[in-house]
């Protein structure tokens, strides 16, 4: 009778030390830059930081984690996220008061979303291809509306100064975060969207011949996508105080960047939603920090991408040695 030889404990140790490459990377370059960048610590950049940076791109993000862990993509999540800023600031400067253009802001990113399904689930064209064309039409769509891409800006007074509102001395902002990541998170995680949503991303024939309803998971992940990104748009228009037609697609590439580093923190390479958060903060810090040290912005870019990659490479070899330990 043959018998496994045990994986060596190094072996397993390697493996879990390479999981949790990304923490690991948040830590040090924390610790690098404390030392070298002037001001990084300091209250007032940190607030930045998380303010003006992280929330926006986390909100987006957590929204592009669905998407991602159904198998697809959506790359029209600039698209949802202006149309949002777009229905808001119009239903503010009417004086249709903030909790109709709260609900404005909904309907049109969730009619972003709902095209989308509409063409996956419904013509069967492949995310990739669905969404790129939303967000062909989303920004032609802006160009017309906003005269070639004007901003339109919030009317004085007709926004409360929602921005600098705070719930037990945490900025509403942070909160708004919290509770998407939370929702989002827990139904990925736990829920029983969340795992057909996996089971769809893992093996889509499988799902379907287990009876699985592939159109209706479609439809649900792609306006959840787009409502997560209505949320951002709200916040953005209230920071900014302002529609600024296309500025949603800034968010994108780093977005679809923090859910496959996120990845990293799962053994089967799946996205989750505490990943793509870490994901966020790492590639928000680097950029500040590259900042602060006086880097040129497109050798920022440079080396996020360099460090986005070693990341993810030492994810791929987590994942061989896991498997090696099985």
């Amino acid at each position: 009778m043959t018998t496994l030889a045990p994986t060596p404990f190094s072996t397993v140790l390697l493996a879990r030390v390479l999981r949790a490459i990304l923490p690991l990377l948040i830590v040090l370059i924390v610790g690098f830059f404390a030392a070298t960048a002037p001001g990084f610590l300091s209250v007032g950049n940190l607030s930045s930081l998380l303010l003006n940076n992280f929330v926006l791109l986390a909100i987006v993000a957590i929204g592009m984690t669905w998407a991602v862990a159904a198998g697809g993509i959506d790359l029209s999540v600039g698209t949802a996220l202006d149309f949002s800023s777009l229905a808001f600031v119009v239903l503010l400067n009417g004086d249709h008061g903030l909790g109709l253009a709260i609900v404005g802001a909904l309907l049109a990113a969730a009619l972003a979303g709902g095209f989308n399904a509409l063409l996956i689930a419904g013509l069967r064209i492949t995310p990739f291809l669905a969404t790129l064309g939303t967000l062909f039409i989303g920004t032609s769509v802006q160009q017309l509306l906003s005269d070639g891409g004007q901003p339109i800006y919030i009317a004085q007074n007709a926004l409360p100064g929602i921005t600098a509102v705070t719930v037990l001395g945490v900025p509403l902002v942070l909160w708004l975060v919290a509770v998407v990541a939370l929702v989002y998170g827990v139904i990925l995680g736990r829920g029983r969207l969340g795992r057909e949503i996996l089971a769809v991303g893992t093996q889509v024939q499988l799902a379907r011949y287990s009876g699985l309803p592939i159109r209706l998971i479609a439809l649900k992940v792609f306006l959840a996508s787009a409502l997560a990104c209505a949320v951002a748009g709200i916040v953005l228009s209230s920071t900014v105080n302002a529609y600024v037609p296309m500025s949603g697609n800034a968010y994108l590439i780093n977005a679809i960047g923090a859910v496959f580093m996120g990845t990293t923190l799962s053994r089967t390479g799946r996205p989750n939603v505490p990943g793509t958060l870490l994901g966020v903060l790492f590639i928000n810090v680097i950029a500040n920090g590259l900042l602060l040290i006086g880097w040129n912005f497109y050798w920022q870019q440079v080396a996020t991408g360099a460090l986005i990659l070693l990341v993810l490479a030492f994810s791929f070899s987590s994942r061989r040695l896991a498997h090696q330990s099985v």
